[in-house]
């Protein structure tokens, strides 16, 4: 059991030194919150445990550095869209040559870069077309936009607390009682999700079923791993069982393997030789450039390409005019031929294995009810055990103040984790002493928690 008052007082006592280690970043916090809605560029940056951000001044491979000249070992790594470490060489020379030495980055014509992107995405996840877009966000509402058009339906299926960025029709949940309800927060939603979604629980096959049997199901668009609640695997079985319901119910799949890219250089979908008809993806592939896109099979793009009366062209509500573009491709490319390899998925992934062993040899050591979940280059910590088995388990672990207490305590020794959960994700520039660094500061802090 955890002493709380305890918990309070060493958070307390964290937050202190937390605001005397870092006046310029608080300074630079002040100052923004007169010209920036909530005082950060994205009110998301509000999400710290200390009570303000740290302000960036250097970034490369797996540290930062802010700008009060600290410097921290990033197992955060832009909660997954600097995979590729900070500012890697080879994505740097790709983008310089593009935008400044051969010019353009917005001219709405193609290059043959985005050629290779996308026999290369096609090698890794076995969906063959791909277009791009900039965010994960946008492939998904395109992916729920051509899923809609080709099959008549109007309803998508998600799996409760998962994540898809700010896709409307994924913010609903499976409420207490099972009923199915808008997600706590949801900002101004234009409809409520339960008009246009269905949800179920991750690794519930039967209400899977249940709900695919109304017919009007569109697609189901899920992550083969939750992770934006926590890491939650599926059990043996539930990724077949889910791509057969769908084949049967006439339903498509799609596999968002924006976070769960950390599996491998193909995602889950090509470490655990999955069959889904579209994939979606963003954040990592640019090396930090924003991109992003989605793949389709060749049957979903036969049935596209066979429709009369889709405007793919102009104002049928997929695409943008940045979407695409050559400096984006260009990172793409760079990214993911000379970076996120084949042989750096096998390093990233040695190193998350350390990173699970250390966190659990300190859990154990102190008898804690809590788990570890590894999932290819990205690990986490979770307060229960067994690990939550679905969204609504993962949510119901959650402890605020604890987790609160493990970053800023980190933080103030040089180690970062996401600030949304307890994560941490290897990226080819990190080492075995950055893994060993965290064990030692983690350690420290439950050893502290624990007396």
């Amino acid at each position: 059991m955890i002493d709380r008052a305890h918990l309070a007082d060493l958070l307390d006592r964290e937050r202190r030194a937390f605001r005397d280690r870092n006046p310029r970043s608080a300074a630079a916090y002040e100052q923004a919150r007169a010209h920036l809605f909530g005082g950060v560029p994205m009110t998301w940056m509000n999400k710290t445990a200390a009570g303000f951000p740290l302000y960036l001044a250097e970034a490369r491979g797996a540290r930062v550095t802010d700008l009060d000249g600290h410097s921290y070992v990033d197992l955060c790594l832009g909660d997954t869209g600097a995979m590729a470490g900070h500012s890697p060489q080879a994505t740097v020379d790709a983008v310089a040559d593009r935008f400044g030495g051969r010019g353009g980055a917005t001219v709405m014509m193609p290059t043959e870069d985005a050629t290779w992107v996308g026999a290369e995405l096609g090698r890794r996840f076995g969906v063959p077309y791909w277009s791009f877009s900039l965010t994960a966000t946008d492939a998904n509402r395109w992916a729920i936009r051509l899923a809609r058009a080709i099959t008549g339906r109007p309803k998508i299926l998600v799996n409760s607390y998962c994540y898809h960025g700010s896709v409307d029709e994924v913010l609903l949940v499976v409420g207490p009682d099972g009923e199915q309800v808008s997600r706590e927060g949801n900002v101004g939603a234009p409809v409520d999700p339960t008009v246009t979604s269905r949800v179920v629980e991750f690794n519930d096959l039967p209400s899977l079923e249940r709900e695919l049997a109304h017919g009007d199901v569109a697609a189901v668009l899920m992550e083969p791993a939750l992770t934006n609640i926590g890491i939650v695997l599926p059990e043996p079985g539930y990724l077949d069982g889910v791509r057969e319901l769908t084949r049967r119910y006439g339903t498509l799949l799609i596999n968002d393997e924006t976070h769960t890219f950390s599996a491998g250089p193909g995602g889950c979908t090509g470490a655990w030789g999955l069959d889904p008809d579209i994939v979606t993806i963003g954040k990592a592939v640019g090396g930090g450039i924003p991109s992003g896109g989605y793949g389709l099979s060749a049957e979903v793009a036969a049935r596209v390409e066979g429709m009369s009366g889709l405007d793919l062209v102009d104002m049928g509500g997929v695409g943008g005019t940045l979407a695409g573009n050559a400096l984006s491709v260009a990172a793409m490319r760079a990214t993911l031929e000379h970076v996120l390899t084949d042989d750096a998925f096998t390093a990233m992934t040695e190193l998350a294995t350390r990173f699970t062993k250390g966190v659990r040899e300190v859990i154990d050591e102190h008898a804690l009810p809590w788990s570890v979940t590894q999932l290819g280059a990205r690990a986490e910590y979770r307060f229960s055990d067994p690990a939550p088995r679905d969204g609504g388990e993962s949510n119901a672990a959650g402890d605020p103040d604890l987790d609160d207490y493990l970053h800023v305590y980190l933080a103030n020794r040089g180690v970062l984790l996401t600030p949304f959960h307890n994560m941490a994700l290897m990226c080819p520039a990190t080492t075995e002493a950055d893994v060993d660094r965290h064990h030692e500061v983690f350690a420290a802090a439950v050893a502290e928690l624990a007396g």
